[in-house]
Parts: C-alpha cells; sequence; structure tokens
C-alpha cells in the first residue's frame, strides 16, 4: 500500500489501477501526511559558503565566529551606502526598488514551496504563480496610480478606460488565473496543487499587500518611509552588536542566538537613533512634504510649506526628569513624538516578524531563504521586519496623522454628473455663508 502512494506520487503520468476509486481515495489521502513528512525526512539544502573569495582569503585567519561578524558588517555598510544612494536618487528609483526587492521575495518563498513539495512537474503551476502576482499588482498599484495621478489619468482617454473599469478589469484578470487553476488539476495530484494554490495566495499577501503600504507611507514623505526603515535596521545591528558582546541570556527558542541583552539594548539604542533621525531630517522640506506628481514637468516633486508636524515647538518637561538634567523646557518637533512610536514598534514588536521568519525556516529545515546576500541570507532574510514595520505605519498614519484628503475629495466630485455637482456646490455655499464665511464675496457680488 505504501508502494502504491510512493508511485503514485512520484509517477504522475502512470495508468490507473484497476480499483481507480480506491486508488484515488488512497491518493487523494496521502499528500496531507506524507508531503509533511516527505518534507521532514529530507530537509532542504541549506546554503553553502557564498562568501567573496576576497573575504575569505583577508579572513582566513580568524575563527568562524569573528569572521562571520566581519563579512556581516562590511555587507551591512554596503547595503547601507545602497541605502543612502537610491535616497538621493529620489522617490521613483525607491519604488523601483520597491517593486524589485517585493519580486526577489515572491520568488525566494515561491521556491521553498516548489522544492518542499517537489512540485516541479505540476503543470502550469509556475506560470499561474507570477501570473496572479501581476493580477494582484496590476490591482494595487492601478489604485494608487488613479489616487496620485488623477490629472494624468483623465489626460489620456485609454488610462481613463482603465480608471474608471479598473476593478472590474482586475476582478477578470484574477477569474482568468483561477479558471486556468482549475483547469489544470490533474488526478493524483490535487491536495498538492490545492496546497501551492495557498501558498502562493498567503505569499501574495504578505509580500504584495505589504509592500503597496510602503510605497503608500512613502507619498506621504520621505520621512514616513526613511525613519521607520532606518529604525528596523538600527534595531537589528544594535541587537546583534549587543548580543555578540554581552549576550548570555537566549531570548527565545526559535532564534537560540538572540538574546535579551540583545533585544533591550537594541530598543534603547534604536529609540535614541529615532530621535536623532528624526529630528535631523525634519528640518528638510525634501523628507517631509508629500511626494506629489507634477504635471507640467511630468516628473515628482517634494516641495511644501511644512505642516505643524515638523516646526518646532517648546515642550515642558516632566519635574522627574527636570531635577536630573536641570532643564524646564525643551524644543522639539512633534514628528520626534511620533518617532518614539515608531523605533518602539520595530524594536519590541518588529523583531517578531524575523522570529516567525526562523519558524518558517526551522518549520522547512532550511538555514535561510536564499544565499543572495553572503552572510545575511536572501533578500526575504533582511526584510521579514520591514513588512510589519509597513503595515504597522501605514495604520499609524491613517489613526492618528492623516485627516481626509482635499484632492482625492475633488477627484471624486469631479466623476460625479453636473447634476449631483451643482447640488454639492449649492450645499457647501450655504454651509460657508452660515458660518459667514462668505459675507464679503457676497457683497461685492
Amino acid at each position: 500500500m505504501t508502494e502504491l502512494r510512493q508511485r503514485a506520487v512520484r509517477e504522475p503520468d502512470a495508468p490507473p489501477e484497476d480499483k481507480e476509486s480506491e486508488s484515488e481515495a488512497k491518493v487523494d489521502g496521502e499528500t496531507a501526511s506524507d508531503s509533511e513528512s516527505r518534507a521532514e525526512a529530507a530537509p532542504l539544502s541549506t546554503s553553502a559558503d557564498d562568501t567573496p573569495e576576497v573575504l575569505n582569503r583577508a579572513l582566513s585567519n580568524l575563527s568562524s565566529r569573528w569572521k562571520n561578524w566581519w563579512v556581516r558588517g562590511i555587507l551591512t555598510l554596503a547595503m547601507i551606502a545602497f541605502f543612502f544612494i537610491i535616497i538621493y536618487l529620489g522617490p521613483m528609483v525607491l519604488m523601483i526598488i520597491v517593486m524589485c526587492v517585493q519580486i526577489k521575495c515572491f520568488h525566494e518563498i515561491i521556491t521553498i514551496g516548489y522544492n518542499v513539495y517537489h512540485s516541479y512537474d505540476l503543470p502550469w503551476f509556475r506560470t499561474l504563480s507570477w501570473y496572479f502576482l501581476l493580477c494582484v499588482n496590476y490591482f494595487f498599484y492601478g489604485e494608487t496610480v488613479t489616487d496620485y495621478f488623477f490629472t494624468l489619468v483623465q489626460r489620456e482617454e485609454p488610462l481613463r478606460i482603465l480608471s474608471k473599469y479598473h476593478r472590474f478589469i482586475s476582478f477578470t484578470l484574477y477569474l482568468i488565473g483561477f479558471c486556468m487553476f482549475v483547469l489544470s488539476l490533474v488526478k493524483k495530484h490535487y491536495r498538492l496543487q490545492f496546497y501551492m494554490f495557498g501558498w502562493t495566495h498567503v505569499t501574495l499577501l504578505i509580500v504584495v499587500t505589504q509592500s503597496h503600504l510602503v510605497i503608500h507611507n512613502l507619498f506621504e514623505g520621505m520621512i514616513w518611509f526613511i525613519v521607520p526603515i532606518s529604525c528596523v535596521i538600527c534595531n537589528d545591528i544594535m541587537a546583534y552588536m549587543f548580543g555578540f558582546f554581552f549576550g548570555r541570556t537566549p531570548l527565545i527558542k526559535l532564534s537560540p542566538k538572540k538574546t535579551w541583552e540583545g533585544f533591550i539594548g537594541g530598543f534603547f539604542a534604536t529609540v535614541v537613533f529615532g530621535l536623532l533621525l528624526s529630528y535631523v531630517m525634519s528640518g528638510y522640506r525634501c523628507f517631509v512634504c508629500p511626494v506629489e506628481y507634477n504635471n507640467d514637468t511630468n516628473s515628482f516633486t517634494v516641495d511644501c510649506e511644512p505642516s505643524d508636524l515638523f516646526r518646532l515647538q517648546e515642550y515642558s518637561i516632566p519635574e522627574v526628569i527636570q531635577s536630573v538634567i536641570g532643564l524646564t523646557t525643551v524644543w522639539m518637533y512633534p514628528f520626534q513624538i511620533h518617532s518614539i512610536a515608531l523605533s518602539t514598534f520595530a524594536s519590541l514588536i518588529g523583531p517578531f516578524g524575523g522570529f516567525f521568519a526562523s519558524g518558517f525556516k526551522r518549520a522547512f529545515k532550511i538555514k535561510d531563504f536564499a544565499n543572495t546576500i553572503p552572510g545575511h541570507g536572501g533578500i526575504m532574510d533582511r526584510f521579514d521586519c520591514q513588512y510589519l514595520m509597513a503595515t504597522f505605519v501605514n495604520v499609524y498614519i491613517a489613526s492618528f496623522i492623516r485627516g481626509p484628503n482635499p484632492s482625492k475629495l475633488i477627484q471624486q466630485f469631479l466623476t460625479l454628473r453636473p447634476d449631483q455637482q451643482l447640488h454639492i456646490f449649492n450645499t457647501l455655499r450655504s454651509h460657508l455663508a452660515d458660518k459667514g464665511m462668505l459675507t464679503a464675496a457676497t457683497e461685492d457680488e
């Protein structure tokens, strides 16, 4: 019986047995437990030593512990330098980088699914996975284009049609993929195919949704993009440093190298870093102004009059702290207070994204998601906390910062019928007249 089950999985083109219904029952009942046991019995190969040869030669006299420390440190500095370069290149390049990171993360997670469930030969499934990625991106980013580039969309007839029927087109595209999946179902692989269908959709939920929120945060101002990401990076580095030099007490079984000393040290270092970085960036319009599209120049602009959130204000210091520092008031940007919330989340809750990723890797017996970055693993290994942070920042802005969007209200107003627009205009004029705000205009008429 066990032999029959194994042959059914390994030989998809084998002819059916005489008792077809009994064979199907055995095969369909196999994959839940047997696929899992096969994944446990045959762990995925861990990444080999991908350290560049020049670093291997330079660090050959060091122990493996210190060699790993130097490799991680050098590559971290290189990634930070790259991060500064893309910030300097502006919002458009940042958006392209976010899209590239999203695609690479999707590829890494989907590849693990293929390897774990040995699903290389499933018909159309690799193609369908990327097709669903395309559909979901079209749905999310199509709405973003409509919201932020409304004038451009209304100016071009094809874009105006795509914008008007965007959700219907998105749903139609998804239905095509759904029907293709149903038509691709193969006897003896039903449950395996549904496993991979669910795997693909969960991956899309984690990767595409979060990267879309990153783009939304960027449009609120580059400071809402840079500070949260920098806080996560700072916490990751400082927790590693504190843990490396002072770590003694294990923090969580999922990550044996994580320690309480690193966790606590990373928290305090991240809060201080967030306050300092926010103070520096709040003084520059290019960081605090919302990213807007200029239809005249066909480019992004970040010029505005900074809001009160980015103006220095005087705050009273609690009496308990006054006796320690000898000051009664302090001048701060209001955004610095918000940065405390961001850095606290990055250092206390953000690491749980990393713990989740560690549990995922342990479940499938892999060391890293990939070996893209020597000493760090794959792109997903570096962004496991960033996606959780992006969701928090988006929710935080919507809950405590952003009010109704006037430009979006105007866009919706312009799409109404003329009689509806006239009704809203008369209602608004009556409302403003009752408040006495149109008295001068009425007298002039």
